[in-house]
């Protein structure tokens, strides 16, 4: 495999994101976006017709299991990127996510909520066990080396980068991007969404109209 060093990568993730994902958001994954790259050592992506977002990593569970974004075929996905050092943006977010598996009621089973971290270095797989479960039994957490976090956060034109700060613990912070991705059992992008765009119950309630809806439909 061709080694690509971390400041390539996130550079070439800051291109994406501002030429790809501003689109997204405004079309809600109808416009053209650019493709990403994939490694040849990850598993096939999954891909939506138009829009360049790939379901596809190999990451750390925070059970330890190495994982795939297979593991959660069958299931729609929550996905967000942060970390746990994060001190608004992130436990806000997970918060929400968690109201939205609470308010799904049964249809949570149907559900997985996915934290991916962009802090590999200090979130461990024992880290991110003890955060996620601080919000909520259902959430996964997924870790991995920086050049996995990197071609996750690539395939899923995630922005972010190392933000110095000397009031932080361990003198930084990262700024990253704040979307919550809505992914297909089948592994496609369905759509995104945004902590504080509609409170939980109502998002859950759209959630809950999409699978009824694909339901239908098979």
């Amino acid at each position: 495999m061709h080694t690509t060093s971390n400041s390539d990568v996130l550079r070439r993730i800051r291109r994406l994101l501002w030429a790809a994902v501003a689109i997204s958001v405004l079309a809600f994954g109808g416009a053209a976006l650019w493709r990403a790259q994939t490694p040849s050592d990850l598993p096939a992506p999954r891909v939506t017709g138009e829009a360049a977002i790939l379901n596809a990593y190999t990451l750390t569970e925070h059970t330890g299991r190495t994982v795939t974004a297979d593991a959660y075929a069958g299931r729609w996905q929550l996905v967000f990127f942060g970390f746990t050092f994060c001190p608004d943006i992130c436990p806000t977010t997970l918060a929400y996510m968690a109201s939205i598996m609470d308010w799904l009621g049964p249809e949570a089973d149907r559900v997985a909520p996915i934290f991916v971290t962009v802090d590999p270095a200090r979130d461990t797989v024992d880290v991110m066990a003890d955060y996620v479960a601080a919000f909520h039994p259902r959430l996964i957490g997924l870790t991995g080396t920086e050049a996995q976090t990197a071609e996750a956060a690539a395939n899923f034109l995630v922005w972010y980068e190392r933000a110095e700060d000397a009031a932080a613990p361990d003198g930084y912070l990262m700024a990253h991007s704040g979307y919550i991705y809505l992914m297909r059992p089948d592994g496609r992008f369905e759509t995104i969404f945004r902590e504080g765009d509609q409170p939980p119950k109502k998002l859950a309630e759209e959630i809950s109209v999409r699978i009824k809806k694909d339901d239908r439909a098979e």
